[in-house]
């Protein structure tokens, strides 16, 4: 989980890039605004940043068309290369959405750069709305990222999950496990998110921020509903299980987080004609699929990574070290001690030192919890503390990890450029 220095490292990066649009005279007006796991508040401390550079169109939404995009983005090739402070500098023009990387000289942080990205902007807060239901959807979505990163399945280049696929699966195990923890996102916001983005900005979020507040509201306060109150480590083995036959499963039905279900893909239109290896539609851009990349033979691999994981953790006979070895990659276990040795005080380590530590006294909160707050972006933590549990599964408060609470709705992201 980030730390206190990872915040502003990103931050600082943001800030670098607006210094470079403002000098520009084709973006004159424009702001600079990041998305994604960043704002999502489900980034790791080694999590790229993605930033969408939002061209003025007065009040209304803009909707450069890709030509341009891919014209202004090669102008902000050039002046990046003239201004330093990135390097391994790639412009993929022809891309679905034409990107500009790099890679900042702050701590090395990869950065993709799009152009009027709204579509991903919503998606991303969509995903801390959801986390802000269940304490355990944040840290779900956080291991099984590294999880998959130690088994090389998170990487779309090589025809794997990209991490908006691995969350969208942790959401469709929430909805589906027994009791469901979280709805099916129709009941969330009914409509096509990426066809009620148009006219005044404002207006179109104030619209679909409201919808889903109110929706949240009923969802949570639904005093008839069952709770469920498995612990992390138990929901991690069943989402384990579910897709554990994943391979044979994709060749006939798609998964639909719209819906929370899965659907055949011949009884469904939308995904008509089927062309790819898996179907996992994106619930606010129907009938896009975020996995289109994932390749027929990498998901057998997907498969066997599920299937042995799972295996592993349930036979018994296996080292804490070993354990520790599997979920995490090593820059990540070596704060955990993957010698084996037992951990103080319950397996609680400093981040840096290495220090026993008290634990938490709270836990995962299972009650309903009340709709998202009106105005909502992510802040730093408080604290430069974090703690890791290295024989059971962590509690972590809303503090230590970062929770998101947003204070204002203008805040850092969208200064507007003179």
């Amino acid at each position: 989980m980030p730390l206190q220095e990872d915040w502003v490292i990103r931050l600082e990066i943001i800030k670098d890039l607006r210094g470079v649009v403002e000098s520009m005279e084709n973006f004159r007006g424009a702001t600079v605004e990041p998305f994604g796991s960043f704002v999502s508040n489900l980034f790791t401390r080694w999590g790229d940043l993605d930033i969408s550079i939002v061209l003025s169109n007065g009040s209304h939404i803009s909707s450069a068309g890709k030509k341009r995009k891919q014209t202004l983005l090669g102008d902000l090739l050039r002046a990046l290369r003239m201004r330093g402070g990135c390097n391994s500098l790639q412009f993929i023009p022809h891309a679905r959405v034409p990107l500009l990387k790099f890679r900042s000289n702050r701590q090395g942080i990869s950065c993709d750069i799009s152009i009027d990205n709204l579509l991903g902007q919503m998606k991303s807060k969509l995903l801390l709305w959801i986390s802000m239901m269940d304490d355990r959807f944040h840290d779900m979505v956080l291991l099984v990222k590294e999880w998959a990163k130690v088994h090389k399945i998170n990487n779309s280049k090589t025809g794997t999950f990209n991490s908006y696929s691995l969350s969208l699966l942790v959401l469709f195990h929430f909805q589906t496990c027994v009791p469901a923890i979280l709805p099916p996102l129709k009941d969330i916001y009914p409509g096509n998110i990426a066809d009620d983005l148009r006219g005044v900005r404002a207006d179109a979020e104030k619209l679909i921020e409201e919808t889903c507040r109110n929706n949240m509201k009923m969802f949570t306060s639904n005093r008839r509903r069952q709770i469920n109150k498995k612990p992390l480590s138990e929901l991690f083995l069943e989402f384990l299980e579910k897709f554990s036959d994943i391979d044979s499963k994709a060749k006939s039905e798609g998964i639909c987080t719209f819906n929370g279900q899965w659907e055949l893909i011949n009884n469904n239109m939308r995904w008509q004609p089927k062309t790819y290896a898996i179907f996992i539609e994106d619930p606010l851009e129907q009938p896009e699929n975020p996995a289109r990349s994932v390749s027929r033979g990498q998901l057998t691999k997907i498969a066997g990574a599920f299937k042995s994981t799972h295996s592993n953790l349930t036979s018994g006979n296996a080292t804490r070290g070993f354990l520790i070895r599997e979920l995490a990659q090593p820059h990540v276990s070596h704060f955990m001690g993957v010698s084996g040795k037992p951990g103080y005080n319950g397996g609680y380590y400093h981040h840096n030192s290495i220090r026993p530590q008290t634990p938490p006294h709270n836990h995962y909160s299972t009650r309903p919890r009340g709709p998202p707050p009106r105005a909502m972006a992510p802040r730093p933590p408080q604290s430069n503390h974090h703690f890791v549990r290295t024989n059971q599964e962590t509690s972590s408060s809303n503090t230590a990890r970062g929770h998101v609470q947003a204070p204002q709705r203008q805040q850092i992201w969208r200064q507007r450029i003179q």
